[in-house]
């Protein structure tokens, strides 16, 4: 039996949005998910306020707006009302959300994801990919350092394995001109490179 929770907008309002701050960056978060209801969605839950612990375990579904995470258990440690660290394990666990300033959400998946609050920091461990339409980034290890605004991949954040990023030139230059041509570079006329008679 699944167990349907809508969780207490203190501290679950703190949780998500440092953890969607952390993934999407201060400007890329969907501004409005912030106003919107917090429902958690597990097989089971303990919250046990006198270790300062929460554990949703058993396909965990937690949705506030565009935001869904997505994991196989959900471990939230905090003082008091105050949320500490948020560690989400799955194979993989999954978070995606919309951002204000693109039609693309952003997504990311590892099979160890944490959010440490106090210092804002994100930790994706084993097979982590983040992703915005066809751009990616992905290696073992990711960090980011949201109040520096810093991502880290491989062995510059501990990893053991190489950095793997694609970046589409077409996502970047939507609304441009195809056919524009590259700065500093001129344009022919139609037509002038045909020998004439």
């Amino acid at each position: 039996m699944r167990s349907r929770r809508r969780t207490s907008r203190q501290g679950a309002a703190a949780v998500w949005a440092g953890l969607w701050a952390g993934l999407c960056g201060p400007a890329g978060a969907l501004s409005t998910d912030k106003d919107q209801p917090l429902d958690l969605e597990a097989a089971s839950a303990e919250i046990d306020e006198a270790k300062g612990r929460s554990v949703y375990v058993g396909n965990v579904v937690a949705v506030q707006g565009s935001m869904r995470l997505e994991s196989d258990r959900l471990t939230i440690f905090h003082a008091g009302s105050k949320a500490e660290r948020l560690e989400a394990e799955g194979k993989p666990a999954r978070f995606q959300q919309l951002a204000d300033d693109s039609p693309e959400p952003v997504k990311a998946r590892a099979r160890h994801l944490e959010y440490r609050f106090d210092s804002e920091e994100l930790l994706l461990t084993d097979d982590a990919v983040v992703t915005q339409g066809k751009d990616s980034f992905k290696s073992d290890r990711i960090t980011y350092d949201r109040v520096r605004s810093v991502v880290k991949g491989g062995a510059a954040a501990q990893g053991k394995e190489r950095v793997r990023i694609t970046v589409d030139p077409k996502g970047r230059d939507k609304g441009k001109d195809e056919k524009a041509p590259a700065p500093g570079a001129t344009r022919k006329p139609a037509g002038a490179d045909k020998k004439r008679p």
